[in-house]
């Protein structure tokens, strides 16, 4: 089960949030949510991804938690304005109105990628409406102008339009040059952000609003921010992707309050890789918080 929410975000731009219940939860109405009053979750995905990508996790943590996950802006169902804001401050102030107009806080956030850095540029902002911090593979070293040329170059060998879904799965599980095994689970994640146009299977988003979103922080590092975060903060790598372990441990050590784990046999998409390694990753810590 999913509700959608809408969310007014920065700038009255209109965002897309969605409460996930579990299905198969046993009891007397099944597939209703954990009751408003219960501990709130906010889930934020990375670049290029949607609210969708956290179905299996939310529904997982909406037993005992109110797990909502949101469509940024430009992603999933949300808005994209031609001429929005694409810029740091935009991407954590429109998590922040989540927050405050879903009377989540304070929540814990579990961010992938992009979506990490919103979330403890958040958390070192607003520490009254954030409880806790998941941080799932995303580096806070700056990854510099190299970086940035290279996502524009693959998003330019993407062969769009994709005849079919089987296609979009193929190319970014196995043809993408960026793959350097076959990764089903890589299809899979890429599938999901696709949408059917009279031509054949496009993204929901526009490849310039990503990069320009990314512009805006590939060139800097976030060490500051992250010695800022002031709650309980568990940094989670995947042994084969983005973040290395020496950096994440210098994450754990910056953090006040950071903890470590990883997955093995996952990449950079770790709740897609490894789903089951994952909550078992993460539940532990979020036990602890509902303890506290």
């Amino acid at each position: 089960m999913a509700r959608r929410i809408d969310v007014t975000g920065a700038d009255g731009v209109r965002l897309a949030a969605w409460e996930f219940g579990d299905p198969a939860k046993a009891g007397p109405d099944p597939g209703e949510a954990a009751a408003p009053d219960a501990p709130g979750v906010l889930l934020l995905h990375g670049l290029m991804g949607r609210a969708s990508h956290w179905a299996s996790t939310a529904r997982r943590l909406s037993a005992r938690h109110r797990a909502v996950a949101l469509d940024q802006r430009g992603h999933g169902r949300s808005e994209k304005p031609p001429e929005g804001a694409f810029t740091r401050d935009a991407y954590v102030d429109d998590a922040e109105a989540a927050l405050e107009q879903l009377g989540l806080g304070p929540a814990v956030l579990i961010g992938h990628a992009m979506g990490a850095l919103t979330a403890w540029q958040l958390a070192a902002k607003r520490p009254d409406l954030v409880r806790g911090l998941v941080i799932s593979d995303m580096r806070a070293s700056a990854l510099g102008g190299a970086s940035q040329r290279e996502w524009a170059e693959w998003f330019t060998s993407w062969p769009v339009p994709f005849a079919t879904l089987a296609d979009v799965r193929k190319w970014f599980g196995e043809d993408d040059p960026w793959v350097e095994r076959p990764n089903p689970a890589r299809g899979e994640f890429y599938a999901e952000v696709m949408a059917e146009s009279p031509d054949g299977w496009r993204p929901v988003f526009d490849p310039g609003q990503m990069l320009r979103s990314r512009e805006t922080w590939v060139h800097d590092a976030h060490w500051e921010e992250l010695a800022q975060v002031r709650c309980p903060a568990l940094v989670v790598r995947g042994l084969d992707g983005e973040l290395g372990r020496a950096e994440a441990q210098e994450m754990v050590r910056v953090l006040p309050r950071g903890q470590y784990a990883e997955v093995a046999d996952a990449g950079h998409l770790i709740h897609y890789d490894r789903p089951e390694a994952w909550l078992a990753a993460i539940e532990p810590f979020l036990d602890s918080l509902d303890g506290e």
